[in-house]
């Protein structure tokens, strides 16, 4: 397995054909990756990102946000920065609503879309880009005396550990469902066979979500297909599930998963197939 950093690029991925298993509303950033590489995308639909089945406990949470009541916010997916936005927007407010609390950002991507919302990011991991790296910043350590509250936007089938860990330094962690991850419609049947008769070279994970729903609505890449994952967490879901892990980003971002792709492409000699696209466009 490689783990290789996106600066400088390394190796190159031309003549590939990659799959990006992805969110309904997402994955550009992450062709437009594939493409400066000299790899070719394939964009598949496998979650969909929808609002809680009741909003009450995030508007609830959100008033209590503008009303001081919290110490910090921590957002751990750039889908739950892009839910509270929709939430304030309803009300007729916007990012300078959270200038309340101190906010902190999982990683890179999930605080550039803080910024864009307007909003003063105070933290964001300096190593490990995680729940994990979340909890060893010195920041978040130990809660004050006062006031020591957390706000949690999160997905609703988010891990615990941010939530347990906070609590365990003394936080009161006020851990809201601000979004639901629901599998998007199956692919077609061509898109199937192609990733089940390994068609495809790679398949870049960017999310444990993307590698459940694939395997469930479509297939399993075979041993062939090269596999990638944007993070530590995403690649032991892969694993969990039967599939070798080749490539690891060093920090979640859309150019570190290509750049760990690239690097392994480089290190294995790996060479794509010559079958030409997978299946038809």
């Amino acid at each position: 397995m490689q783990q290789v950093s996106g600066a400088p690029p390394c190796g190159r991925l031309d003549g590939w054909h990659v799959l990006v298993p992805r969110a309904a509303h997402q994955a550009g950033e992450l062709s437009r990756c594939l493409r400066r590489y000299g790899a070719v995308p394939w964009e598949v639909a496998m979650i969909a990102v929808e609002p809680p089945r009741c909003v009450a406990s995030l508007d609830r949470a959100l008033t209590r946000l503008r009303e001081g009541a919290y110490a910090w916010v921590v957002f751990t997916s750039v889908n739950s920065v892009l839910a509270v936005g929709r939430r304030l927007a309803a009300h007729g407010l916007d990012g300078r609503a959270l200038n309340t609390a101190k906010v902190a950002a999982v990683g890179d991507r999930t605080a550039a879309e803080l910024v864009r919302l307007g909003v003063r990011v105070d933290l964001v991991p300096g190593g490990e880009q995680s729940a994990e790296g979340l909890l060893a910043c010195e920041a978040l350590r130990r809660a004050p005396d006062a006031p020591g509250r957390v706000l949690l936007p999160h997905s609703d089938i988010a891990r615990d550990t941010l939530a347990v860990g906070l609590s365990e330094r003394g936080w009161q962690c006020d851990a809201v469902v601000a979004y639901r991850t629901v599998a998007a419609a199956a692919p077609p049947a061509d898109v199937v066979t192609a990733i089940a008769d390994g068609r495809f070279d790679a398949v870049a994970f960017t999310s444990s979500s993307t590698v459940r729903n694939l395997l469930a609505l479509a297939a399993a890449p075979p041993p062939s297909t090269v596999i990638a994952a944007i993070g530590r967490q995403t690649a032991e879901t892969a694993r969990e599930h039967g599939l070798r892990v080749h490539a690891i980003a060093r920090r979640p971002s859309a150019g570190e998963l290509v750049a760990a792709l690239a690097g392994y492409a480089a290190s294995a000699g790996h060479i794509p197939s010559p079958r030409g696209a997978p299946f038809p466009a």
